[in-house]
């Protein structure tokens, strides 16, 4: 189960936000906070408000925090705001005054049993459990039909070898008209 926090419209650019959040990926929370909470970067404080964020998101689904790690973060751009600022000559230059989007994904070291059931886990539960049937089913077969089945999956379609050698020749007649070295 993945917990998700998401930032918008952070007046730093990415470009120094992703320095930040680079830094942090991967880690488990604990050491996460603690980095930046001394980190004397500018994006360092709302970064750490989002991953308090994602850390409150995450108990609303009866993860343990002690056991929760960055798994993702994306750092995308924002809205631009665009100034001009005047130059010699009667000229203007433009000014572009970027933003930041931050998504943040918390997900678990070790899979707890206790989750909250929603529509999408029943789905999962039901599909493993229609995998294992299938692995048994395998399982009881004699070993003959094993190695048809096996068979079966390896088969190429029937022109894929000739449109290789197709291409293969016909590039073996060509020469280079302008030779710089000689071989």
């Amino acid at each position: 189960m993945e917990a998700k926090a998401i930032l918008n419209n952070l007046r730093i650019a990415p470009r120094k936000v992703r320095l930040v959040a680079n830094l942090i990926k991967g880690m488990p929370t604990s050491q996460a906070q603690a980095q930046l909470k001394f980190l004397p970067k500018r994006s360092s404080e709302p970064i750490l408000k989002l991953l308090n964020s994602a850390i409150a998101n995450a108990k609303n689904f009866n993860l343990d925090e002690n056991n929760l790690y960055i798994s993702k973060i994306f750092v995308d751009s924002g809205q631009t705001m665009k100034r001009w600022l005047p130059r010699a000559f009667g000229r203007a230059t433009p000014i572009m005054k970027r933003s930041s989007r931050i998504t943040l994904f918390l997900n678990e070291r070790i899979p707890s049993k206790i989750q909250k059931i929603s529509g999408k886990g029943k789905k999962i539960k039901e599909e493993a459990g229609k995998k294992k049937e299938l692995l048994i089913k395998e399982e009881e077969l004699p070993a003959e039909e094993k190695k048809i089945v096996k068979t079966k999956e390896a088969s190429r379609p029937k022109g894929a070898s000739t449109i290789s050698k197709k291409r293969f020749f016909s590039r073996q007649g060509t020469k280079r008209v302008f030779q710089r070295k000689s071989v």
